[in-house]
């Protein structure tokens, strides 16, 4: 076995999973450690765990988002078998199946996600994790508000991030925050998803849309269709978007504010990743109309 799968071989085995014969590496996480363990007399479960914990609720946070998901949303979401501090075990999901199909599924399944679930409020009982990085989720009445503070201007203090912007890169992005209320229509939280990527998208045992890897909060519902659509969804997914603008009366310009939603996405992937998969650019991009430019004299 590989040294990971072997740290999460051991893992399961102090954790009291005594029928665990063998982990194989999986792929597709970014943070954490992930594999399939293998048990003698039992079907398979998957497992993570960081080498290095941020925290001791990470992985009751993700169990959680779970539930919510789940029990409120009425989406598919794997069993959670154990969460506690070490590591998370959880069912094994299917791949996700290459049809136009399953994203109309998706998209149904969303809309319900989004629109069942509306809430006064924008935040979260509790602070969650985003990768290895802690979600504040501290609860605002005002959505532009609590999406600038929250989801924007936090991650300016990351070394990282401080690395890659430059001074007028960060006051462009003060002053985006500052016009929020005229970028973005005025919308209602609902509960997110909060890591949507193309990758967190798997089948259930009977081949239905399955969601994992959450970082819920109560958001708007955009913060999810903009991280399917800025992460290089596959071209069967074309129908996903379609069908999830008419179920949910999207207005036609959705898709010109889908740069400044993600913008909390690119800025957390910058904050955490060494290689940033062009996160960089895509701020800068995103912040350019935003920059100062020098008065004509």
């Amino acid at each position: 076995m590989t040294r990971s799968a072997t740290f999460l071989l051991e893992c399961l085995l102090r954790a009291g999973m005594r029928d665990v014969v063998a982990v194989e590496p999986a792929e597709g996480g970014l943070a954490a450690l992930a594999g399939i363990a293998v048990r003698r007399d039992a079907p398979p479960v998957f497992v993570k765990a960081f080498a290095d914990p941020p925290a001791d609720d990470v992985f009751a946070a993700e169990a959680e988002g779970l539930a919510a998901l789940r029990e409120l949303g009425g989406v598919a979401t794997p069993e959670v078998i154990l969460a506690d501090r070490e590591l998370l075990v959880l069912s094994v999901l299917r791949p996700r199946p290459r049809s136009e199909t399953f994203w109309e599924q998706f998209a149904h399944a969303l809309a319900r996600l989004h629109t069942s679930t509306t809430h006064p409020r924008f935040g979260w009982h509790r602070d969650n994790w985003l990768g290895r990085r802690r979600q504040i989720n501290t609860w605002d009445d005002d959505g532009f508000a609590f999406f600038a503070q929250h989801r924007l201007l936090r991650w300016l203090g990351q070394p990282r991030v401080e690395a890659a912007l430059d001074p007028g890169d960060r006051a462009a992005l003060e002053r985006l925050c500052h016009r929020l209320p005229d970028l973005l229509p005025d919308r209602p939280a609902c509960l997110t998803h909060g890591d949507l990527w193309a990758q967190n998208v798997l089948a259930d045992p009977d081949g239905q849309p399955a969601l994992i890897d959450p970082a819920v909060s109560y958001m708007w519902a955009e913060v999810d269709l903009a991280h399917v659509w800025s992460t290089s969804p596959p071209p069967e997914a074309q129908r996903f978007f379609e069908v999830y603008a008419e179920l949910t009366a999207l207005d036609d310009g959705w898709r010109s504010r889908m740069p400044i939603v993600q913008l909390r996405q690119h800025l957390a992937v910058l904050a955490q990743f060494d290689d940033d998969w062009g996160a960089a650019d895509q701020v800068r991009a995103a912040l350019a109309p935003f920059r100062t430019r020098p008065s004509a004299k």
